[in-house]
């Protein structure tokens, strides 16, 4: 009845006598006009926004002390990435901060998968940690910045420390929730076929809440980048967040903005590859439909 109904369908938006191929072209074909149709709107709106702003900073509809402009803003990173900025190279700052992000994320994440399967799978230990895990969970993050110079002092450790604390939940909550509610038709089925223990998570469990871990990874690597910044900001002696404080120390807007922009850059390259790591892992997903109209 349904392959019928699909034929029908088919049908009615090709015509009668289309060969597969044919469909196949003009799927493609649309598939290709709506990408180039979303590409032009993403640099229409970009392209309209910076120039109202510009125009709007020119035109002094916009006070330049707070919003500075596009082209102050281009301009100071052109001269901090060939000249460097006040307090050293640029390239160097933004090491600093990508190492504290980097290595505050990957063990945050890593944490927070293990301990997610772990809880997920284990009732007990779930109900003892809960009240635990809640209480931490409700400490705003960022406060736990001054605690962590205080205790590590304004090296790389309290930055890992703080990108370390602002990731772990955001995973680890959802590792939980994907473990849970793991298909219980699959887990049935697997454990008929003899499945048990590590085999049963690992072969059932972890794959049904992929979905819901590379959810959490695509946003975590933004908050670890943000516990880095906060962690710079209460005190450090380089990165990003320096060069923020400092900018804010001076009044100069376009160096606070160029800053962000440098971090706004950085965050969607990660995402990019966050993309491409998920696909590479879960090709096995059927592909989502796309909407062609």
């Amino acid at each position: 009845m349904a392959t019928t109904q699909s034929a029908v369908a088919i049908a009615r938006t090709f015509g009668p006598g289309t060969s597969d191929s044919e469909i196949a072209q003009l799927a493609a074909a649309a598939l290709r006009r709506r990408r180039y149709t979303v590409y032009f709107w993403r640099v229409l709106i970009l392209v309209v926004w910076l120039g109202g702003w510009e125009l709007g900073i020119r035109q002094h509809w916009i006070d330049p002390f707070f919003y500075s402009s596009p082209s102050a803003i281009a301009d100071r990173l052109w001269e901090w990435a060939t000249e460097g900025t006040s307090d050293g190279s640029l390239w160097f700052h933004l090491w600093i901060t990508m190492e504290e992000a980097l290595l505050g994320f990957f063990s945050g994440s890593v944490a927070g998968v293990l301990a997610g399967i772990l809880l997920g799978r284990n009732r007990l230990l779930a109900d003892i940690f809960s009240v635990y895990i809640k209480v931490i969970n409700s400490v705003p993050r960022v406060v736990l910045a001054p605690i962590f110079i205080m205790i590590f002092g304004l090296g790389l450790t309290s930055k890992v420390a703080l990108s370390f604390v602002m990731v772990f939940f955001v995973v680890f909550s959802n590792a939980f929730q994907g473990v849970v509610e793991a298909d219980r038709n699959l887990l049935a089925n697997a454990q008929i076929l003899g499945a048990r223990g590590w085999q049963l998570t690992r072969s059932v469990v972890v794959p049904s809440a992929m979905s819901w871990i590379f959810a959490s990874l695509h946003v975590s690597f933004g908050f670890a980048i943000v516990g880095a910044i906060v962690g710079e900001f209460v005190g450090a002696r380089y990165g990003i967040g320096l060069l923020i404080n400092v900018a804010k120390g001076a009044f100069d807007s376009a160096g606070m903005y160029a800053a962000i922009v440098i971090i706004m850059v950085v965050a969607l390259a990660a995402e990019y590859a966050m993309t491409l790591v998920e696909n590479r892992l879960a090709r096995w997903r059927p592909a989502p439909l796309q909407d062609t109209h």
